[in-house]
């Protein structure tokens, strides 16, 4: 039995707040995750958009088709589950409003405490007065029939471009809402100033973000041969492309839109990893030790992981299921960089 998380089934309540609409009728929405109330309302016609891979391969799971949207396309509703970072929220309220018609509505829904207010208060500014309702901690809101002479089209092109690349202060290319975007995160360069310069061969970096760990690998260690970069946010690969590319290096490289914890498709000499710890704002360690059990698998008898993590996650004890050997290397400001040999298969 498929169970919503709250803002996905306070969407639903939304919807159900409305006339229905043909089957014919294109609908879009917009960081769609599988929810129990889509079977007895989705037709054919329907658009389903998602960056994050778990999501995506659960909706396709259930049938349903993830595809990007053309940028002329319009629909007679725009529903959207906004991400929490304001800006990329922003963006992905503006690109709703591009993808509706005129005469359409446009839908969302967020928690209380993922900035719902203010959603409502930004969807308003562009859109002018809506409706909403509360439930579960969460807050639906939407639209009337959207018209040309209601709109804020230029605030709609302001907004829209904040999801453009930029370079981030620590001048590597970056986007918001991507893990650490707008910085290094610390933790990634506790890692960085760990790894050894006699690395080589193949190397893989799981939970690769904007590639900050993978740029300082290549600057690092002369040797690898072939780098492949993981990551489940669609918007970081092509900066993560962009900060590779401005490193001088011979290495085969590749980055790959994939959830890591469905496993590697090939073996590596060492794995490189900052992996992810939470979802949203709960923590979510098992999403860590899937990475660590993943990287076992996929290295090559004498391999190694290198990862770091915070200090209070526990890895240690899967770590130790899964390798012969286990190192704190390093800790300071709250992480902890670790190096695991001996991979048991």
């Amino acid at each position: 039995m498929l169970i919503d998380d709250p803002a996905a089934a306070v969407l639903g309540l939304a919807w159900a707040q409305l006339p229905p609409l043909p089957a014919h009728a294109p609908v879009l929405f917009l960081g769609a995750r599988p929810s129990a109330w889509l079977a007895s309302v989705a037709a054919p016609a329907w658009h389903y958009a998602q960056d994050f891979k778990p999501h995506v391969d659960a909706l396709q799971a259930l049938g349903y088709t993830v595809t990007p949207v053309a940028e002329a396309e319009r629909h007679a509703r725009v529903l959207l589950l906004p991400p929490r970072q304001r800006q990329a929220a922003r963006a992905l309220l503006a690109r709703a409003l591009e993808h509706c018609a005129e005469g359409g509505q446009v839908l969302l829904a967020a928690a209380n405490d993922e900035g719902a207010r203010s959603l409502q208060s930004d969807l308003t500014a562009l859109a002018g007065p809506l409706q909403a309702l509360t439930k579960q901690h969460c807050r639906g809101v939407w639209t009337a029939p959207l018209r040309a002479e209601h709109s804020n089209h230029a605030l709609r092109a302001e907004w829209c471009a904040l999801d453009a690349l930029r370079d981030n202060d620590a001048g590597f290319c970056s986007r918001p809402g991507l893990f650490a975007w707008d910085r290094i995160d610390p933790g990634s360069q506790l890692l960085a100033a760990q790894l050894p310069a006699t690395l080589s061969g193949a190397v893989a970096d799981l939970g690769a973000g904007w590639g900050y760990l993978s740029s300082q690998l290549l600057q690092r260690c002369a040797g690898v041969t072939d780098l492949d970069l993981y990551e489940a946010d669609a918007r970081a690969l092509q900066p993560a492309r962009i900060n590779l590319a401005r490193v001088p290096h011979t290495a085969r490289i590749e980055v790959h839109w994939h959830d890591v914890t469905h496993g590697l498709p090939r073996r590596y000499d060492a794995i490189i990893s900052n992996p992810p710890f939470h979802v949203d704002r709960a923590d979510r360690p098992e999403l860590g030790q899937a990475f660590i059990a993943r990287a076992a698998a996929a290295l090559l008898p004498h391999g190694q992981s290198w990862l770091v993590a915070n200090r209070h996650l526990p890895y240690e004890a899967t770590l130790a299921a899964h390798f012969g050997r286990v190192e704190i290397l390093t800790q300071a400001q709250g992480y902890k960089v670790l190096r695991a040999t001996q991979p048991r298969a």
